[in-house]
């Protein structure tokens, strides 16, 4: 296909790929890649210099060279934009086509559409998903399934949610488009194509193009971000601060800069979102080396009600209502069964609790990641707002945290047993054979696994292991012991699966686990080294 000088697409064409890899849409991407790519490298050294400094003992703290944005109480960010008034229940989901239909449909406010932890960045999930998308504000996106013959088409656009992109992170690339012989950045990948094609058809509904910008670590990364949005408004001809952006902070260094990220995206912000599982996968990765301060019990025993999450997410309310701006809680790992009451009782029991705290902490609204979860969520958040669109109003003045309580690992309740261990072998295990299959998304034992959630089991594993921890009846875990562990639940998943038992997907998923998880170096992301397998 013909592009711009310089612009060279390498995965292959399929269908309707040609209405989305226009000339033009192609010739946003190189200015964006052109124009920010080089910063974009700058700050991903300036990750790898602090995490540097904290592996010889640093720390974090709230930045003296920009106290004085935290100080000035005058400013704010920009009103919320048609749509994104009232996010009381938001609903997470990758861009299939049948995703697409069932998420917009489902009684939520907004839905995130997916580029990033919910998906895998196959090249047709890239270029289909911004297909389907484009038609779902076109109203072209009904969809037949070809097992069960049931069709799904759209609500009313009325009854619709809100659009919300999420682009991958800064990290991460976009191998099969090169920009000058270089793979470009899978962040304004994602972002150019979406705004090229859909911000006047969101602006045509009355809505707008509104984006969440995932792992961010330091403002200087928003700033990028905020560049890139008044770089493409104009190349475009759309005024400056049409787009909206909500940042999750979802990595430990940008808890300590939340103020600082609004600012720099002031007349874009829609506010924030406490993306609590990659939190948690900061939290385990930045502080790795550090010993025992710094190690976590299981995951699964880990709770928002931990001295170091309530901290984090307090704070986060607190900055946002003072600076205007939307706060917007976490995903619950928990999913219901249509097939099983007592699990789905369970789910519906902890989701209904996680939703009522988060209300009650003064959390505009906040995420679930199945249809079926939707109105526990807005019952809760019903009976806190009532007619009201949110809260912003309640601004947490009460709340009152210091880098130390950020910094509070070692207060963290629970424990470290061979069951923990064996769950997040099991789960790293099924997650990354299926992630390699194309799904980013996926039920593990009633719990909604990510990308995210994954590289928390992983994580810890390396961690245990290169900090020589024992589990609680004594038994230090080594390599060895993860080795024996590794083989026990394969053969437990290979027996459970029977005939579905993908061979060669679990090959490839037992060989990318010892890389991310028993060398002796840490790999900052699961997804980079699983990326480079994909064709």
């Amino acid at each position: 296909m013909a592009g711009p000088d310089g612009v060279e697409i390498k995965g292959p064409l399929g269908d309707r790929y040609e209405e989305i890899l226009t000339p033009e849409a192609l010739g946003l991407l190189a200015s964006l890649q052109r124009e920010l790519g080089a910063r974009r490298r700058e700050l991903l050294d300036a990750r790898a210099e602090r995490q540097r400094a904290l592996s010889r003992g640093g720390t974090l703290d709230f930045l003296p060279e920009t106290a004085n944005v935290r100080e000035d109480d005058s400013w704010r960010v920009a009103d919320p934009a048609p749509g994104l008034e009232d996010r009381r229940v938001e609903i997470t989901g990758p861009t299939d086509r049948k995703m697409t239909i069932n998420a917009l449909n489902s009684g939520a406010k907004v839905w995130l559409a997916d580029f990033e932890d919910a998906n895998t960045p196959l090249w047709n999930n890239m270029i289909e998903g911004q297909l389907n998308l484009r038609d779902a504000l076109d109203r072209t996106v009904d969809f037949t399934d070809p097992k069960s013959g049931k069709t799904y088409a759209l609500k009313d656009d009325s009854e619709l949610a809100t659009i919300v992109v999420r682009p991958r992170g800064w990290h991460l690339e976009e191998k099969h488009l090169l920009v000058d012989g270089e793979p470009m950045s899978g962040s304004l990948f994602d972002f150019g194509l979406y705004f090229f094609h859909c911000a006047r058809r969101q602006l045509d509904k009355g809505k707008g193009p509104y984006f969440y910008l995932p792992k961010l670590e330091s403002h200087l990364e928003a700033r990028l971000w905020n560049d890139a949005f008044n770089l493409a408004q104009d190349a475009l001809d759309v005024p400056r601060g049409t787009i909206r952006a909500t940042v999750l902070i979802e990595t430990i260094p940008a808890a300590f800069e939340m103020e600082e990220i609004l600012y720099e995206l002031r007349d874009h912000s829609a506010g924030l979102n406490a993306g609590r599982w990659d939190y948690l996968f900061s939290v385990i990765k930045k502080f790795r080396d550090r010993g025992a301060d710094f190690v976590l019990p299981e995951r699964n025993s880990i709770t928002m009600t931990a001295p170091f999450m309530r901290a984090y997410t307090e704070l986060l309310v607190r900055t946002c209502h003072k600076r205007g701006a939307h706060a917007i809680g976490g995903m619950a790992a928990f999913i219901p069964s249509r097939r099983d009451e007592e699990v789905n009782r369970v789910a519906l029991e902890k989701v209904r609790a996680d939703k009522t705290r988060e209300s009650g902490d003064g959390f505009d609204g906040s995420w679930v990641a199945h249809p079926d979860l939707v109105p526990v969520c807005r019952e809760v958040f019903d009976g806190v707002l009532g007619e009201r669109p949110n809260q912003r109003d309640r601004l947490r003045e009460d709340v009152r945290v210091s880098a130390a309580d950020l910094l509070d690992i070692k207060s963290t309740p629970g424990e470290i047993t061979e069951a923990g261990l064996r769950n997040d072998i099991d789960v790293a295990l099924r997650y990354l054979a299926t992630w390699l299959d194309g799904a980013g998304a996926v039920a593990i034992h009633n719990l909604m696994e990510d990308a995210a959630t994954a590289e928390i089991a992983r994580s810890q594993v390396w961690q245990w292991i290169y900090n020589g921890v024992p589990t609680a009846d004594g038994r230090k875990i080594t390599k060895e012991w993860v080795e024996e562990l590794l083989d026990e639940e394969l053969t437990k998943i290979r027996e459970e699966l029977g005939q579905a038992y993908n061979e060669p997907r679990f090959d490839q998923a037992v060989t990318l686990f010892k890389e991310v998880t028993l060398a002796d170096e840490y790999s900052e992301f699961l997804t980079t080294p699983a990326y480079q397998r994909m064709p």
